[in-house]
């Protein structure tokens, strides 16, 4: 079946299934659906803390955005979430292969800045959002939290869960270029009312920006619920995702030194025997939860995630006839490498036990968290094809070569990574204003990694302790002034190829944050914020003299950010952010290093969310989203900086009855002025930038019914 029609007959199935109810179950109180409240943000998250924290009293930077702000934004991928976030920034987002991104202007782990209830999932294909709740974004160092992070941050999915009335809506969307998508969204009780049930499909065929960059994707997901006695509830969730789609290269400077002159749909990876890359992924996760009195808990949670992936590219690198490596010819020429490797696999299983409880202590009043978390996860692919094509092709002029015939060899394990940690936290009201947050985690980190044949394996067992502390003082109850300290732990960057020592693993290394912050809740409605935060990390880079991906040096992020979230009138909801980074590479005793700016980090972004109710006319809104990013360094040396742009998206929303059906009707333009702009400059196999997507538009129909 090809994807429109799995689309259309999974909308159809969602139809059908709502208005073929038994008439008693249509009398009850289910009509329509209407989500409504005066929040239009979620006050509360689970990312930053060990439970469902108020974001007020949290001592972190933390941005959420919840599933009905997905649909009022069309947004369909963690892509267009992070839009509207500007301490979010796009890290080799290469189109067709896996979403990527930093926080901070530090690029987050594939391995474990992603996380699925607070489990860690490989970032390594696109992340479905038909099943998730919301999306919640820890900005800086999640030591205590999770363990292993990039100290950039982590971004927590949380997984849809059933709903105490029935649900059912159905979502259809076109895009400009072909791009057709179908998902339905169920939800309920049982007879029994004990049991629940949450059922999401989507099925979406893809027609890219970029010519040939086509592909498809199918989801479905379940979600149940057990209330097995009013104290014990057990929570099973699983998910399976299918993706295929021709992935679409950077570029890289013409001559070395300036940039391409192209179209932002101009195709890189489009010879004859261009393939997609194709991916698999799964999840099964399960949570206990067990309340012994009001005031204590445990819970369990595990989440079993199984990767697959085929890739298949034309790869553009270098120029051979002017000696470039990395860089394009004058002309426009490229080098072609044929890329195949098949079979990549990654299963990654998380769990963690929690005890959690209230007390007091004479006039202190305690929250305390212990539990313990368990990590492992085993690597495999085979020997890659990396096979130099004889004859170039052009930028401007694309050519067909040859491909090389090879594939890549068999699949054994060649990494695999266990960590075993124990954490306490302890939150302790010293006064009715004041309290002080104080835990650690005692990291134990093994990785055993396979390097080449007639080497010795790399082997890495060792301990660290993260501690974290922090002071929040809340003179008035909507305002909280917080000061914070915390260390982090992340895996050492891959040496990526061509280098002396590609595809081996750095060794862990921690870094360090102070951060302060104010948060407000102006009025019920609206909510502001502000942070001042340093970290540091050791600097990770290849030497261009022995040619080896190297930690040397320490690489600093100072910044502000600056949030505002809510309504500013019954009629005008906005929601606004901004970053500005001061980042600076030292002590590698290098000149042409030392003192200069972070690859790929703007020193400020900026976006801005405005939807506006017309009071003329019921049910009609506009929306629209400025995005400002500075200029960034192309490379480490600062030798060239990338222009600085602007994006306007511009959108309205109609909600009425169709046949007496609850629909919502959107329409959206993407990159409203059509601007040309590089989006992406990322550092990664030498360096590549990615154009930003051409103006874009797209309707949708949703149907509660």
């Amino acid at each position: 079946m090809s994807t429109p029609q799995f689309a259309v007959s999974a909308a159809a199935l969602a139809v059908f299934q709502a208005f073929a109810m038994p008439a008693t179950a249509a009398e009850q109180a289910m009509t329509e659906v209407i989500v409504s409240g005066s929040r239009i943000a979620s006050a509360h998250a689970s990312v930053a803390g060990f439970g469902d924290a108020p974001l007020l009293q949290t001592p972190a930077s933390v941005s959420v955005l919840s599933s009905q702000q997905m649909y009022d934004r069309d947004i369909r991928s963690t892509t267009d979430a992070a839009r509207y976030d500007a301490s979010i920034s796009d890290a080799y987002n290469a189109v067709g292969y896996a979403e990527q991104f930093s926080i901070r202007g530090f690029k987050l782990d594939n391995a474990s800045s992603y996380r699925k209830d607070g489990l860690a999932i490989p970032g390594d294909t696109q992340i479905p959002l038909e099943n998730k709740e919301r999306i919640e974004v820890l900005k800086g160092l999640g030591g205590l939290q999770a363990g292993l992070a990039a100290p950039g941050g982590i971004v927590n999915y949380a997984t849809k869960r059933p709903t105490t009335g029935a649900l059912r809506s159905v979502l259809l969307e076109v895009r400009e270029r072909g791009t057709v998508y179908g998902a339905v969204d169920l939800g309920g009780r049982f007879e029994d009312s004990r049991f629940g049930y949450r059922v999401n499909a989507a099925a979406e065929r893809l027609r890219s920006y970029i010519k040939g960059a086509d592909g498809n994707r199918k989801f479905v997901s379940a979600a149940v619920d057990w209330q097995i006695s009013p104290q014990a509830l057990l929570q099973i969730d699983a998910d399976y995702q299918t993706k295929s789609q021709v992935s679409a290269p950077g570029f890289q400077l013409i001559g070395g030194t300036d940039l391409p002159r192209v179209a932002a749909d101009t195709m890189l990876n489009n010879q004859p025997w261009s393939k997609p890359v194709e991916t698999t992924s799964s999840n099964l996760g399960v949570r206990f939860e067990y309340r012994f009195s009001p005031e204590w808990k445990a819970t369990f949670s595990a989440n079993q995630h199984h990767f697959k992936r085929d890739d298949y590219t034309a790869f553009p690198y270098g120029c051979s006839a002017q000696n470039l490596f990395p860089g394009f010819c004058s002309n426009g020429d490229y080098d072609v490498y044929d890329y195949v490797s098949l079979g990549e696999k990654k299963s990654p299983l998380a769990a963690q036990a929690m005890l959690q409880g209230r007390f007091a202590t004479g006039a202190l009043r305690h929250e305390f968290t212990g539990g313990a978390s368990f990590y492992k996860n085993s690597e495999k692919w085979g020997d890659d094809v990396y096979e130099y094509i004889e004859q170039p092709s052009n930028i401007y002029h694309p050519v067909a070569v040859q491909p090389s015939g090879l594939s890549s060899g068999p699949v054994t394990e060649r990494r695999s990574d266990n960590e075993r940690a124990l954490f306490a936290q302890d939150i302790v009201g010293l006064s009715e204003t004041l309290k002080l947050h104080a835990g650690v985690r005692y990291a134990q980190v093994k990785r055993d990694e396979f390097v080449r044949a007639g080497f010795a394996n790399a082997k890495i067992d060792s301990g660290f302790w993260l501690p974290n502390v922090a002071l929040v003082y809340s003179p008035q109850d909507k305002l909280a002034l917080y000061g914070s300290y915390a260390q982090g732990l992340e895996h050492g960057g891959i040496a990526p190829k061509k280098t002396s020592n590609q595809n081996r693993a750095l060794d862990p290394s921690k870094s360090k944050q102070l951060e302060v912050g104010v948060k407000s809740e102006l009025t019920p409605d609206l909510s502001v914020s502000a942070a001042l935060f340093q970290i540091r990390k050791g600097l990770e880079y290849t030497d261009d003299t022995s040619n080896t991906f190297v930690r040397n040096g320490v690489e600093q992020h100072r910044g502000l950010e600056l949030a505002i979230n809510g309504k500013l009138s019954r009629a005008l909801a906005v929601g606004a952010s901004a970053a500005a980074l001061n980042t600076q590479q030292s002590g590698t005793g290098r000149a042409e290093l030392d003192g200069k700016r972070v690859t790929n980090v703007a020193a400020f972004k900026s976006t801005v969310y405005a939807d506006y109710a017309v009071p003329q006319l019921a049910g009609l809104k506009l929306n629209a989203n400025w995005q400002y990013s500075g200029k960034k360094a192309f490379d480490k040396e600062n030798t060239l900086m990338v222009p600085a742009y602007h994006v306007v998206n511009l959108g309205a929303a109609y909600a009425t009855r169709i046949a007496g059906t609850a629909t919502t009707l959107r329409a959206h333009v993407d990159n409203a002025f059509d601007k040309f702009y590089w989006r992406d400059v990322t550092p990664d196999l030498g360096g590549y930038l990615f154009p930003g997507a051409k103006r874009t538009f797209r309707v949708s129909a949703q149907f509660d019914l």
